[in-house]
């Protein structure tokens, strides 16, 4: 019963650390783009917003018969920011509808057995 207890309790800590926004300082409350990012959702849920997507450069995403794949850093963790790793993009973490912001983007999760994608809209390859 205490073991069932200390998983449940490490489970919430872990997903309350992850569920956070990152737009502390309030800087992406006034774009115009706001509304239309905190509505994008993909077979994996809710994206949450501009400010938890990351903008890739075109070096760091591929296609290759219609999947996807990013290139991240490996932890959330700062040291690790230059430490990166090729995560394949699920297919229903695609965002399909048109992309309004123009740029790739990624909303990666880290967990306990590393990064995984919740969504990937790419650019608008024009």
């Amino acid at each position: 019963m205490v073991l069932l207890a200390l998983v449940i309790l490490a489970t919430a800590m872990l997903g309350a650390r992850y569920a956070h926004a990152r737009d502390l300082d309030g800087r992406y409350a006034a774009s115009p783009l706001k509304p239309w990012f905190d509505s994008l959702r993909s077979g994996k849920g809710p994206c949450c917003s501009d400010a938890d997507g990351y903008a890739l450069a075109d070096v760091d995403w591929e296609s290759s018969g219609g999947h996807y794949r990013v290139r991240i850093p490996i932890s959330n963790d700062d040291a690790d920011k230059a430490n990166m790793i090729w995560v394949d993009v699920p297919d229903d973490a695609v965002i399909t509808e048109p992309n309004r912001a123009g740029q790739t983007m990624v909303w990666p999760i880290w967990g306990y057995q590393g990064p995984s994608i919740r969504c990937f809209m790419p650019g608008s390859m024009t």
